[in-house]
This record gives C-alpha cells, structure tokens and sequence, in this order.
C-alpha cells in the first residue's frame, strides 16, 4: 500500500457553478517524455472487453486515450465522435493495447473498473461447507456496478463550458456540494485543452449525481486583505499569493485529504519506456473517510503524469470491505465472522446485503 505521489501538481483557485466546484490542478513544468491524446470511436453505445479466454466485462466506452513516449508528440486520433446514428457494438478491445511505435491505447476509468469488479472475482478458493457449488466453480460471475455519465451530472456542462482553463492547468478536481467526486491530471497543459471536455463522458457515482441534482449552492472562495498593511504593488502582489498559498494549503490538507492521504494497492498493468501504467484501490476501510478507485501513469521515481478516479458509494465500500475480509481469512465464515467482531449468523446477512446471496450453500 502506499499513497499518490502528486509532486508537481498544484491546486489553483477554484471556480464554482452551482453546487459544482472546480478546481485547476497546475503544473509549474509539463511532463518531460509523455503525451497523451485521444482516439474516438463510432456510434460508442456498447462495448464487449476480452478480459480472457472465458470472461468478459461489458461497458459503455465513448473513447481510449493514447499515451506517447515516443517524443514525437500525440497521434491524430481517428473515428468520430457521438452522433445519431443507430447504435452498433464495437469489436472486442482489450484495456489496454499496444499501438505503432512507442504508444498504448488504454480505455480510460474501465481500467480502474475492471479492477474493483475484479476484486475476488474467483470467490472461495477453499471448499468450505458454507459456500455454493456455483461459487467454487464460477467464482462472483456476474458483478454489475452502476454509475452517471458526466453529461447527466447536473451542472457539470455548464460548469466546463464556462469556466476558465488556467496557464499550466493539467487537470481539475470535481466536486459536488463540496464532495470530491473525481480527480483528473494529465502530463502536458495542451493535453489538458485537449480532453477537457471528455470529462462529460466520464463515469461518476451515484453520490455525486445526487450532491448536485440536491445540494445547495457552494461558497466561493474570496480573498480577503488587509488594506492597512498594502501600500504598494508589492505589497498588493505578496498579498495575493499568501491568499493563494492559504487556499491551496486548505484546500490539500481539508477537502482533498481523502485523496492526498490514502495509501493504495497498486497494480501494474503496462510497462511503457519511462513510465508505467498502474490501477488502484483503497484500503476499504470502514466509517472513515471517502474512498477512490482509479488508475494513473508514473515515471520512475513514482510521480504522477496521469490521473483518474472514480468515488466508491459506501455500499461499494462496504461490498469491497466484505470480500477484502474474507479473502484474508481463506474464506472460513467462522474466521471472519471473529476479525469482524460479529457471528457467522449475522455475517451470512451481509453477505446477501451485499448482493453476493449466490456464494451461499441456502442463498434464500
């Protein structure tokens, strides 16, 4: 487990629409070596991914991004984008895929999708009693999460539409009713003008459609300075970046340290030149903080180039918790039942909560 290395990505000031917040994530010096483009795909309704010879995971794919470690700058994309035309299936596309040269296709967010649908997906791997047949056998097929497109998050076009992309933006942070909802960091700032807009077809939870379909507008941040001790355009100057400094530090030590602060498990999925390409999850940890699953492109001391995450619901949280716990004690019901502090009676009631009543010997 260990936590983001967002070394050289700076909050900036945000901007608020509504009850959605946004706030630039700046880079003082872009990412040496790595670009990062999109490729579109026609009429993108549905999508069957290959995740191997037996299984695959079904989504709603608009577009792949493109990283470039090959120096040469990002590749004209091909395909065209969403029309009205009548929906077809794309062919079988792996998460990520090696391109001509020194590129990788990867669908964005179904990266880190896969991975939290993925989670124990083989289910018992001891022949307890307990468990079903169908659960030794075929494992938690199928595993089925729902989310918002950007586009139906209320607000949230209007906000981008509107609001002013910053000198050296190279991501933004999205909040609704002032909960984090997504965080999204590129390496270069043309990157960032580039895929701006792909945020509207982003997945995002359940939680953050309803904090802005209900909550109340949110505060803008105001800077306030003391007149008496400004006597010059010095003075006016240091005082705004103290204000500025005061925001960030607010802003990273307060209502981003769910993302700042966590430690993760990490997953390699791609090795590219200098870089490499990593899913994660949180800790699933119960009654604390929000939690993010996500996925993200370092370079070799481990600093971010490339960010994107997706807030679990507390069910998500819970069902992750849940299986979490009872892969770390081989799946024994009445191990589990005692790490939870609790009996096997009441963890087997959790257990069909959760919606995973298959994996019981009586799921009824």
């Amino acid at each position: 487990m260990t936590s983001l290395d967002l070394t050289g990505l700076s909050a900036g000031p945000a901007q608020v629409w509504g009850g959605i917040r946004l706030v630039p994530l700046l880079r003082a010096e872009p990412v040496a070596g790595l670009r990062l483009s999109r490729e579109v795909y026609r009429d993108p309704v549905g999508a069957d991914v290959r995740l191997n010879d037996t299984t695959r995971y079904t989504s709603y794919i608009p577009h792949g991004f493109v990283a470039d470690w090959s120096g040469e700058g990002p590749s004209a994309a091909y395909g065209t984008a969403l029309g009205d035309a009548p929906a077809s299936r794309l062919p079988l596309h792996r998460m990520a895929k090696r391109r001509p040269g020194d590129r990788l296709r990867f669908l964005p967010l179904h990266l880190a999708l896969e991975g939290y649908l993925a989670l124990h997906f083989g289910g018992p791997c001891v022949q307890w009693d307990t468990w079903s047949r169908q659960a030794l056998r075929g494992g938690l097929s199928p595993r089925v999460e729902s989310a918002y497109l950007g586009a139906d998050v209320p607000q949230l076009a209007d906000a981008l539409r509107v609001f002013e992309i910053h000198p050296g933006q190279c991501g933004v942070l999205v909040y609704a009713a002032d909960a984090l909802g997504a965080a999204f960091a590129v390496p270069h700032p043309d990157d960032y003008r580039a895929l701006h807009a792909t945020l509207l077809q982003d997945l995002f939870g359940e939680l953050i459609h309803q904090y802005a379909q209900y909550g109340r507008p949110v505060a803008e941040f105001t800077a306030r300075v003391d007149e008496r001790h400004v006597r010059t355009l010095a003075d006016l100057r240091a005082a705004a970046r103290a204000q500025e400094r005061a925001w960030r530090e607010a802003h990273d030590t307060v209502m981003a340290a769910e993302l700042y602060d966590t430690s993760y498990a990490f997953s390699r999925v791609y090795r590219m030149g200098g870089f490499d390409l990593w899913r994660f999850l949180p800790p699933f940890h119960r009654g604390g903080a929000a939690q993010h699953i996500g996925e993200a492109i370092t370079d070799r001391k481990g600093r971010v180039a490339y960010l994107k995450t997706f807030r679990l619901s507390e069910n998500q949280v819970r069902r992750g918790h849940l299986l979490q716990s009872l892969a770390a004690h081989d799946w024994d019901p009445v191990r589990t039942a005692e790490a939870l502090g609790t009996v096997p009676e009441e963890l087997t009631r959790r257990i069909r909560n959760a919606g995973f009543a298959a994996l019981l010997r009586h799921p009824r």
